[in-house]
């Protein structure tokens, strides 16, 4: 077990709480052995050298995470804490069982329900195995009856942040208490807070889903902030990767994990999260990284319906950011907030930044720095922020594909009270719509409700998604589609019948994502003569609870058949592949009388049905394994055929008639026929 990392930043609190009655703690003489400390009946060793601070005895200790510690109790009084720290120590934090909470990067989680305990290791990106580590020393040593733990509700996002906003904003290393909010009210109405990221700094106890639902209804504007890794050219222990690839791939990681947390806050789409990239000497190999990294993080926010920000130093990423910004190598953020503390209350500072960069209501300045402020009677540490932020607008509403044969009609329905550019449609093959606005294949970019989509593959899905742009060029959420497609199978009982007889021509309709059935659903028989160009109906069906339908048909000639699916709302209609079913003549024949006197005749007769009158039938004759031609003969107008026979000499002769096929029919013969000449 691992409890201290050789190096690791020990700084003392400057406050050491006493001891509570729940609290006891077991210090050894040397300072670089452990300590047992309990809390509620719960025991857990630790280095010696971790202060100890009862938040109950002293309720404004800043809970920072970025230098070992170990933290008793909650507290959601006002803290004393700086206005920005950016960085992770080791460390735990030991409080009531109140409700679940999941772990998070950083942040180690243990429900000990024996105790009505909820223990936190706190520790460096990393470094997971020395938090899991101290909890593992953990032991009940004595129960405590806790109270009913409360499961978290499902939030349901509907937060912006930020919304039209221009003005004074701060931000805070943590979210400040209820009371707080109220007493700065109306001097502030908008402020920072630190969401997500494994190098956040300070504990956030009172940033809650109810937190943020109270004061967006008082009107606060939120700016939300994960602190993750950091340029690889800096000290910081969490660093994005030197490889531009690898750091564009930890960026979307990054983002993913922000909009958990956005969205676990209650932060709906449409809102702005901002990566909190701390100053750094900048060289081309540390450009690229931070450049790739937050190209990452914006390419994925924007998948998911968010904006990416950036925070960044003014002089350091603002200036990378700023000559990268018509690159097309990297996807900039779709906002900056820039800090430099030149106490000018503006969005523009051209020192750094072009002022014809990030000008569409995109910007935030932070400019002052660590500033002690008073409203209201109550005092906080700040960064000071002047901002010019709007949203970007909703996004479409009742978006609908109805499939019909290679073909599609996509359907929406504009925001109400956006001032439309243009709803842009991109698409792609497959169950996967593009993510992005600038990803897929592009389908449609105009002002209409609804556009068809042709030359669509038969038996192939398709995936869409639709954005609205603004007049001022801003891009809402993606709203996505499938359009899933469908498989029509053919099957016939024969591929050859006799004329007048009947063939069950048969299919099983699914759907080619999962196989499933198409259950009552309109299936149509289409039939074309061999010889036909055009395709006509037969009939409709409708599928059983297996997708089948069969049906029996008499074909009067060789004809193809091909069953149909139309399509509906999110299915493509099909066609299923051609199957021939060939049809050959009936051919009667009668030889009377079957034997003779030499000398004698005998007449080979019969009839062809359909009766193909004018055309030409074959007398044929065995000689041997062979047939010879004897004659050939016309059939009359109801197909009938007539031959006389007089053979030469006495013996068996044994003869058929054959009619040749033509566009429409099989060929075909007679039954044999034996005559005896005597």
């Amino acid at each position: 077990m691992r409890l201290y990392r050789p190096g690791a930043l020990i700084v003392a609190l400057g406050l050491v709480a006493g001891v509570a009655a729940v609290v006891t703690i077991s210090r050894p003489a040397a300072a670089d052995e452990t300590q047992k400390v309990s809390y509620r009946g719960y025991e857990v060793t630790v280095p010696a050298s971790w202060p100890v601070v009862d938040l109950a005895a002293n309720p404004t200790t800043c809970v920072r995470f970025d230098r070992p510690a170990v933290y008793l109790g909650r507290s959601t009084a006002q803290a004393n804490c700086p206005a920005h720290l950016v960085g992770r120590s080791e460390g735990l934090v030991l409080e009531p069982l109140t409700k679940e909470q999941q772990s998070a990067p950083g942040l180690l989680r243990r429900a000990v329900k024996d105790a009505g305990v909820l223990a936190t290791a706190y520790y460096a990106p990393g470094d997971e195995q020395a938090a899991d580590d101290v909890l593992a020393t953990g032991r009940v040593v004595s129960k405590t009856q806790s109270a009913q733990i409360a499961q978290p509700a499902a939030v349901a996002p509907s937060v912006v942040a930020t919304g039209n906003f221009t003005g004074q904003a701060f931000d805070a290393c943590t979210a400040p208490s209820q009371s707080t909010m109220d007493a700065w009210l109306p001097d502030y109405k908008a402020l920072g807070i630190y969401i997500s990221g494994g190098l956040r700094a300070c504990a956030q106890p009172n940033l809650t889903p109810d937190w943020v639902s109270a004061n967006a209804s008082k009107g606060w504007q939120f700016l939300l902030i994960d602190v993750g890794m950091q340029a690889p050219c800096t000290n910081f222990s969490s660093k994005m990767s030197t490889d531009p690839a690898t750091a564009l791939a930890q960026g979307k990681t990054a983002a993913a994990n922000a909009v958990a947390a956005a969205q676990a806050l209650g932060f709906a789409q449409r809102s702005v999260i901002y990566s909190d990239i701390e100053g750094y000497t900048s060289t081309a190999a540390c450009k690229a990284s931070v450049l790739s990294y937050l190209s990452g993080w914006t390419q994925e926010l924007n998948a998911r319906g968010y904006l990416g920000g950036a925070y960044v130093g003014a002089g350091s990423g603002g200036v990378d950011l700023n000559s990268a910004y018509t690159s097309t190598a990297y996807t900039r953020p779709d906002n900056l907030w820039f800090a430099r503390w030149n106490n000018v209350a503006a969005v523009t500072d051209d020192k750094y930044i072009s002022s014809t960069y990030w000008t569409n209501h995109q910007r935030v300045h932070q400019y002052v720095g660590n500033a002690t402020e008073t409203h209201g009677g109550v005092s906080m540490n700040i960064d000071k922020n002047w901002a010019d932020l709007t949203p970007p607008p909703p996004p479409v509403s009742s978006l609908s594909v109805t499939g019909s044969v290679g073909s599609a009609t996509l359907r929406w329905t504009s925001p109400a009270g956006t001032t439309l550019g243009q709803i842009i449609v991109r698409g792609a093959a497959g169950n996967t719509a593009p993510a992005l606005p600038t990803s897929g294949t592009a389908i449609y970019n105009g002002t209409a409700s609804l556009y068809a989509v042709t030359g669509l593959a038969n038996s192939a899905s398709y995936a869409y998604r639709a954005w609205v742009k603004d007049s001022t060029g801003k891009i809402g959420p993606g709203i996505g589609v499938r359009l899933i497609g469908t498989k029509a199978t053919i099957t016939a009982s024969a591929a050859s019948i006799m004329y007048t007889r009947a063939v069950t021509v048969s299919t099983t309709v699914t759907r080619i994502n999962d196989g499933g059935k198409l259950s009552g659903v309109p299936v149509y028989l289409y039939s074309k003569a061999k010889t036909a160009t055009k395709w006509s109906l037969v009939g409709q069906f409708t599928s059983d609870a297996n997708g089948v339908v069969s049906s029996a048909q008499k074909p009067g000639v060789s004809t193809y058949y091909m069953w149909g699916y139309n399509g509906t709302t999110g299915l493509l209609g099909t066609r299923s592949t051609t199957v021939l079913v060939q049809v050959q003549p009936a051919m009667s024949a009668y030889l009377t009388p079957s034997s003779i006197l030499l000398g004698q005749s005998s007449v080979l007769y019969g009839y062809l049905n359909p009766p193909h009158a004018g055309m030409t039938v074959y007398l044929q004759r065995r000689s041997g394994t062979s047939w010879v031609a004897v004659t050939t003969g016309k059939l009359a107008t109801n197909g009938k055929f007539a031959f006389s026979i007089k053979p030469t000499a006495r013996g068996t002769y044994t003869y058929r008639v054959v009619w040749l096929a033509d566009a429409d029919h099989q060929g075909t013969q007679t039954a044999s026929k034996v005559l005896t000449v005597s």
